[in-house]
């Protein structure tokens, strides 16, 4: 089987914050039977769809990389809709609000693929993930291609037990409402509406929220009684509406960003005593000085 791997593949444009090196070896699967035989072969590489909440070292990465961005079919079938690993949530949203099926409209605003929307549980205005999720096609290394219903999944908080087990995304399936095209399109509205004003869009190079909202408490109100809003760090800042988004405005780095993260992690365990978590990922691994920031972030050594 011939797959598409490009190698010591410069990733910076294609990633949401703008940053980035050589990653070592890139894959870049069609179908399912495609992407099984990339993680046969490379059965520690990183799968990405969007890559929109990731960072990557500016030092390179020396694993693989699977990008699913090729695998993007949507089929629907009455109120139900089946969506490949690599569709853009925000394709997903508009493909069903044009059959006038309501429950995704959240996606509009999502700059992230639909697998890692479901890995993650993705969340917003009220809506998430879970709540039209029906089954999905997965895959992992001891169990091969499987399914796993909504109840299997044990969805949480920006959690499924794709996270706990190893398990990848290969398609999804939704129930949706069926409300007609204009309700679901002014529903759409609104949370771009939303989205426009409380995170930045993507002409701003970011990744998402950087730190997972703490058991009882939001980050950003956190960070924000932290007072960090508007701090530059080399190229990249906090930004100015929202204490718990970087975004990249001046050509920043991937030490800029961790060195920031870090700065900013430190600022809400001295004044609350909370070690907040990172939500966004990090693959580096050749640079000494992100290594130990994230250490001390992660609390482990990333790969």
């Amino acid at each position: 089987m011939v797959i598409n791997c490009e190698e010591n593949f410069e990733i910076k444009k294609l990633t949401s914050f703008k940053i980035g090196g050589a990653v070592a070896r890139v894959y870049f699967p069609e179908t399912e039977a495609e992407f099984v035989e990339v993680m046969e072969r490379e059965p520690a590489a990183v799968v990405l769809g969007n890559i929109s909440n990731v960072l990557i070292s500016d030092s390179g990465f020396s694993g693989a990389v699977v990008l699913t961005s090729k695998m993007n079919k949507i089929i629907f079938d009455g109120n139900r809709v089946i969506a490949e690993c690599g569709v853009k949530g925000q394709k997903l949203a508009q493909e069903a609000a044009r059959a006038g099926l309501g429950g995704l409209e959240f996606m509009i605003g999502f700059p992230g693929a639909v697998g890692g929307e479901v890995y993650m549980n993705a969340s917003a205005n009220g809506q998430a993930v879970c709540d039209n999720f029906v089954k999905a096609r997965c895959y992992s290394r001891e169990r091969g291609v499987f399914e796993l219903s909504k109840e299997e999944m044990h969805f949480g908080y920006r959690s499924s037990i794709c996270q706990e087990e190893n398990i990848k995304i290969l398609s999804a399936e939704f129930e949706l409402e069926p409300l007609g095209a204009e309700k679901v399109n002014a529903r759409m509205a609104g949370c771009l509406e939303f989205r426009r004003a409380h995170q930045p869009l993507l002409n701003l190079p970011n990744c998402g929220s950087i730190f997972k909202n703490p058991p009882a408490g939001s980050a950003g109100k956190l960070l924000d009684e932290c007072g960090v809003k508007g701090t530059v760090l080399g190229g990249v800042k906090v930004w100015e509406n929202h204490a718990n988004f970087i975004v990249n405005h001046d050509n920043g780095t991937s030490l800029d960003v961790l060195e920031l993260m870090a700065r900013m992690h430190k600022v809400v365990d001295e004044k609350f005593g909370i070690k907040l978590e990172p939500e966004i990922i990090f693959l580096g691994g050749n640079n000494k000085r992100e290594d130990e920031l994230c250490k001390m972030l992660y609390q482990k050594t990333q790969k």
